[in-house]
């Protein structure tokens, strides 16, 4: 099990496609309840750029994960 996210890392939806497109995210974490409306963009830079993909089960799992008091949707941890 995992308790925290460690290594420097982005949280939420933008932040997450972003470190995508610009080669900066190793691996990659999507909360199952997310909606997909919301993470579409996130798979769809996935697909094209194959990243390790990590699936949490809940918003609010991810968001204590990643160290903050409210749910995330996505977050990437980024290569060194």
């Amino acid at each position: 099990m995992i308790y925290r996210l460690t290594g420097n890392k982005v949280v939420g939806v933008k932040q997450t496609v972003k470190a995508i497109k610009n080669n900066r995210a190793k691996t990659v974490y999507i909360a199952r309840n997310a909606d997909d409306k919301l993470i579409q963009s996130v798979k769809a830079v996935i697909d094209d750029n194959s990243q390790e993909v990590i699936y949490v089960d809940t918003m609010k799992e991810l968001g204590k994960l990643c160290g903050i008091d409210v749910g995330a949707a996505t977050a990437a941890i980024l290569k060194d």
